[in-house]
């Protein structure tokens, strides 16, 4: 009786407990979710008829939606790999033994503690048409280039995202290297193993589950990148870097929800796809070591 009195205690205080993180859950994330899934569902978020997927399929021909989309796709393509290829090979060379590597590691990191604001007044002075760059570019004698005007644009966010991520990565691929044993590469070169064959077979094999990790932290990163871009260029900047949270954002204030919820979920369920793929491929790789 007395196990059973303290079992119900024990379950009540957890719940307790669990109730003000609970309801804020359901308030601010759940409720949410289900009334955005309403909305886009129906022609009007006031007394609004049921539609279906017709929102869904009015949307996938939106000529702007269909640009923010490929767009996305195109940088996320682009940035994600980019992040892996460039961060492990920082995280290599700060791994060995170099002067002044404790130094270029507070560097690293010091874009994750940066305000954004900030950031951006920087990268705005560097790449506006009168800024740092393009009086570099005079001084050479080369003719000033609006880089947020141009397709160049793509460039200069995608530097931007790099330039805010890469430090966490490396940090992360930091870790993971460390987490290997010196011996397995003692063993491997005692059996003639050459760079490239320790770095295949041994460091890329144990470093499997921190570039999963990497690979989605990034992913989600990638679609981030619209807070950024937004101070840098406003609510409408150049073609090539108009994404998916450019037509939210501009739909929300047309008070558009429809549209706006639509574009949220489809987003929202490319992610969830993709790393839904990703854990497969990670379990796969997983077992193939085991």
């Amino acid at each position: 009786m007395r196990t059973g009195k303290l079992t119900t205690n024990n379950g009540c205080l957890a719940w307790l407990f669990l109730g003000p993180s609970l309801l804020g859950f359901a308030l601010f994330y759940l409720l949410p979710f289900v009334t955005g899934f309403y909305y886009s569902l129906v022609d009007s978020p006031l007394h609004g008829t049921f539609v279906g997927l017709h929102n869904y399929g009015a949307l996938l021909k939106n000529p702007s939606f269909l640009l923010a989309l490929g767009n996305t796709a195109k940088f996320t393509l682009i940035c994600v790999p980019l992040n892996l290829i460039l961060s492990l090979g920082v995280a290599l060379l700060l791994n060995k033994k170099l002067p002044g590597r404790n130094l270029f590691r507070t560097i690293m990191i010091t874009p994750l503690v940066v305000p954004v604001a900030s950031v951006v007044l920087v990268w705005q002075a560097f790449f506006d048409l009168n800024g740092v760059l393009n009086s570099l570019l005079q001084a050479l004698g080369y003719p000033p280039v609006d880089w947020m005007k141009t397709n160049w644009s793509r460039m200069v966010v995608l530097a931007v995202y790099l330039w805010k991520n890469m430090g966490y990565s490396v940090i992360l691929f930091l870790a993971g290297l460390q987490n290997i044993p010196a011996e397995y590469y003692e063993a491997a070169r005692i059996d003639g193993a050459g760079r490239w064959q320790e770095f295949f077979r041994i460091t890329l094999i144990y470093l499997t589950p921190t570039t999963f990790f990497v690979f989605i932290i990034s992913i989600i990163n990638s679609f981030k990148v619209f807070r950024e871009t937004y101070l840098i260029s406003g609510d409408y900047p150049h073609n090539s870097i108009y994404m998916l949270q450019h037509y939210m954002n501009n739909m929300f204030m047309a008070l558009d929800y429809q549209k706006l919820t639509s574009a949220a979920f489809i987003m929202a369920a490319f992610i969830v796809t993709v790393v839904l793929l990703l854990f497969i491929v990670e379990r796969k790789i997983t077992n193939l070591i085991n």
